[in-house]
């Protein structure tokens, strides 16, 4: 499982042309999934986006996380977090898990952040949404569950 995260000042998704949803103060999370995706990835990646210190305290040093400063998340799935464009010039999303698998995975992640209390928001899985958002920093990190340390 693969996110990118934004800090950011607001977020809102659109389809269709109509705001769906958005945030205020908080993290825009993009979800990439791929087969092999646990509940223990879930948890590692939540845990650690739930407790990133990446807003500034009252000395303007990011000591702070989305918990301290009770922000919102956005959470939104983005399947072509796994593109290859190692051949080519159209990337390949074949290592992207399909809807069968990816739809329950993404359901746990958003349910998991929900648990930490905080305001949670999300796109529309498979649809073809429009994100406006304000980047705080800027501010964008991003987590690979393969990739634990």
């Amino acid at each position: 499982m693969r996110v990118v995260i934004q800090r950011v000042r607001h977020c809102a998704v659109l389809i269709n042309s109509s705001s769906k949803t958005e945030i205020k103060d908080g993290l825009l999370v993009l979800v990439g999934i791929v087969d092999g995706d646990t509940n223990d990835d879930i948890k590692w990646l939540v845990n650690k986006i739930l407790n990133l210190r990446i807003f500034d305290d009252e000395n303007g040093v990011m000591n702070n996380s989305v918990l301290d400063i009770a922000g919102e998340l956005m959470v939104v799935s983005q399947f072509t977090l796994y593109a290859s464009t190692r051949e080519g010039n159209r990337p390949s999303y074949i290592r992207a898990a399909k809807p069968d698998i990816a739809v329950p995975i993404y359901e746990m992640f958003v349910k998991a952040c929900q648990e930490s209390g905080l305001a949670v928001e999300t796109g529309q899985f498979g649809a073809d949404m429009k994100i406006e958002l304000l980047n705080d920093g800027p501010v964008t990190i991003i987590i690979d569950s393969n990739s634990k340390e």
